[in-house]
């Protein structure tokens, strides 16, 4: 790994890192041996293969991980790549809770990291859903029969914006939260704003 390719940004994200800094290191090592570019986006390190993000490297309270960008599209020949959660589509997760786990995995990990390069190349891409294929919450449906402009609003909106507002309001379990979540950001969606806007 040459100093030249390492980014200063990541090497602050390093030094700050509570958790995980030892196994950060050694993925960090193990990316660049691949000759990825190090950016740092999200606030985690991100590797990308002509400007196309690769491979990132994040830590939570449990694990810390490598997430391939396109995982779904990766053969997964170990059965190692983990899906966060049911409605991630793309991303997919090898997660580690000691160094010695990584350095044990270092060939799998190239190996992988190597094959969804190939996937950027060869320009493949995740079939995402569609938003139609969405449960539109009970509570939002009434609001759009209430109040129509709330609906033409909601489908000017981006497919991701519109995706991000359905699964946040088909989260919880009991409907006077759904309601409420749906009331809260009734004026963002009128004003054609996202979730996170």
């Amino acid at each position: 790994m040459s100093n030249s390719r390492l980014n200063p940004k990541v090497d602050e994200f390093l030094s700050k890192a509570k958790k995980w800094q030892e196994e950060f290191e050694k993925l960090r090592t193990i990316v660049l041996d691949c000759q990825l570019t190090e950016e740092l986006k999200w606030g985690v390190p991100c590797y990308t293969f002509q400007k196309k993000n690769i491979v990132l490297i994040h830590g939570f309270k449990e694990y810390c991980a490598l997430l391939f960008m396109k995982g779904a599209l990766l053969q997964d020949v170990h059965g190692i790549l983990i899906q966060q959660t049911e409605n991630v589509q793309a991303a997919r997760q090898i997660r580690f809770t000691n160094v010695q786990e990584i350095v044990a995995m270092k060939s799998i990990l190239k190996a992988y990291i190597d094959e969804a390069i190939e996937v950027e190349k060869a320009g493949l891409e995740v079939n995402f859903k569609k938003n139609t294929e969405f449960n539109i919450p009970e509570e939002l449906q009434n609001k759009f029969d209430e109040i129509p402009a709330l609906k033409t609003a909601f489908d000017a909106l981006t497919p991701g914006r519109q995706r991000a507002y359905l699964l946040y309001f088909s989260e919880p379990k009991q409907s006077k939260t759904r309601v409420s979540r749906v009331e809260k950001c009734m004026q963002k969606i009128l004003d054609g704003k996202g979730l996170n806007d």
